[in-house]
């Protein structure tokens, strides 16, 4: 086969044969070189351990150290000239080195590979997005207990399937959302946590026979231990596949949050009122202030739970220990983290701006015959009836209500005992929504009190 016909078997977009087209499917380069820090932090400190056990001289680690700062610096400048045909940011950043510092570079790979390596940076990058969502989270709770503690007694209508069930408080809503972020936390902490140990000196997938010292290195870069099986420390991408579930799982709870603004800051409700900041016009209809901030976080769920689903099916058949098909790790999680983060800032700004119109929380409190359930309770603890029958009462006085085009309190007293004639006065007492919403004092209830007994416990928590 001619030179020209390899070209045109594998199409136009490449200049020339199948050897271009490997170079483009086997570079990672153009996303690895987010991970350029960690790669250089990697191997100063493979250096220093080489250096202290021996392994190369003190006056050649000194050397690639400071070579090493040179090209994260150059990195940082962006002046660094990256290279396809290098593959990756390890083999860049080692070419670069030994343009800059000459043969130490060379001894600067030994005791390890380009297996340990990768799994080492992955894992120093993935643990700082850990700690990033760490920090974004609990700024998103603080801005939740803020709200929360402003409106602690601001009675709104509680949902089930959307429609009315029982009054709740503002304050009480707020907090579901620190309660839901907050095993978000949770998780974060916990892979933090099972993620901490050190690939690095795993070398191929066998270890290596240079008398290295892994605890050492692991030391350095802030692990809490090395790996403790090297077959397992080069395959291992379940680091990655915990993040992205982790972030998956928060993504639903800021989807969920974010459909409830967009439908909140809508003309029907006005429960609230997003700022400028976070909000955009039409091009058409100047009436318009859309939630556009809202809507796309609700949308990023798409890309991160994506990601989550990319990584599971490239490991999912992949035997021991490390395959090419790997490479393919890094894309998902990069792009998951971006925009995760960027979801958990946007919602911080949205809680932290957002306004709560508290009188129209107050008058849709009060419509969809939301004290039933009070109504029920009453006659169960005043009465004595069993709550099926009070169920059967209640039922009867709303419909009863709903045909009066009235709620439950615009009810006379003897609207009440037509249905059931041991009903008194004191029914009133509970059909009000501040008095439905003060009288649920259990723990964890709606109730003022308890609502600020739970921004206390919460705020005694936070660091």
């Amino acid at each position: 086969m001619t030179e020209q016909s390899s070209n045109q078997m594998w199409g136009g977009r490449f200049a020339a044969g199948p050897d271009a087209i490997m170079e483009a499917i086997n570079a990672s380069i153009g996303f690895d070189k987010r991970m350029a820090a960690q790669d250089i932090a990697g191997s100063r400190a493979h250096a220093a351990m080489l250096a202290a056990t021996g392994v190369i001289t003190d006056s050649d680690a000194e050397a690639i150290r400071e070579g090493l700062l040179t090209v994260l610096s150059e990195i940082e400048r962006g002046e660094f000239q990256f290279s396809t045909a290098l593959e990756d940011i390890h083999m860049n950043v080692e070419a670069r080195l030994k343009e800059i510092i000459g043969e130490p570079a060379g001894r600067l790979h030994t005791g390890r590979s380009r297996n340990d390596q990768v799994a080492t940076d992955f894992k120093l990058w993935v643990r700082d997005q850990l700690d990033a969502a760490e920090s974004g989270l609990l700024a998103l709770i603080r801005a939740l207990l803020a709200q929360a503690e402003a409106g602690a007694d601001w009675v709104m209508p509680g949902f089930t399937h959307l429609q009315t069930a029982q009054p709740v408080t503002w304050g009480h809503h707020m907090m579901a959302y620190v309660e839901m972020f907050g095993r978000d936390l949770s998780r974060v902490r916990d892979a933090r946590a099972r993620m901490n140990e050190c690939p690095l000196g795993a070398a191929a997938l066998a270890g290596t026979s240079f008398p290295i010292d892994r605890h050492m290195t692991a030391q350095a870069l802030g692990f809490d231990r090395p790996a403790a099986n090297s077959l397992d420390a080069v395959s291992d991408r379940d680091f990655a596949l915990e993040f992205l579930s982790v972030a998956s799982i928060c993504a639903v709870h800021l989807s969920r949050f974010a459909e409830e603004l967009v439908i909140w800051s809508s003309a029907q409700f006005r429960f609230v009122t997003l700022s400028d900041r976070f909000s955009t016009g039409s091009s058409i209809m100047p009436q318009k202030k859309n939630p556009d901030a809202a809507e796309l976080i609700r949308a990023k769920v798409g890309r991160i739970f994506g990601a989550n689903t990319a990584l599971m099916m490239v490991m999912k058949g992949l035997p021991l220990a490390y395959s090419k098909d790997m490479q393919e790790d890094k894309e998902q999680v990069f792009d998951a983290a971006d925009n995760w983060m960027l979801a958990l800032a946007a919602m911080e700004g949205m809680v932290k701006d957002m306004t709560a119109n508290r009188d129209s929380l107050a008058a849709a409190a009060g419509s969809g015959f939301s004290t039933a359930t009070d109504l029920a309770d009453w006659l169960v603890r005043v009465l004595g009836l069993p709550f099926r029958d009070a169920h059967h009462v209640t039922g009867s006085l709303v419909a009863m209500a709903e045909k009066k085009g009235c709620d439950l309190p615009d009810l006379t007293l003897e609207d009440m005992q037509s249905v059931h004639a041991g009903i008194t006065q004191d029914v009133y007492s509970v059909l009000g929504v501040d008095n439905s919403v003060n009288s649920r004092q259990s723990y964890g209830g709606t109730a003022p009190d308890q609502v600020r007994a739970q921004i206390a416990r919460w705020k005694e928590m936070l660091p």
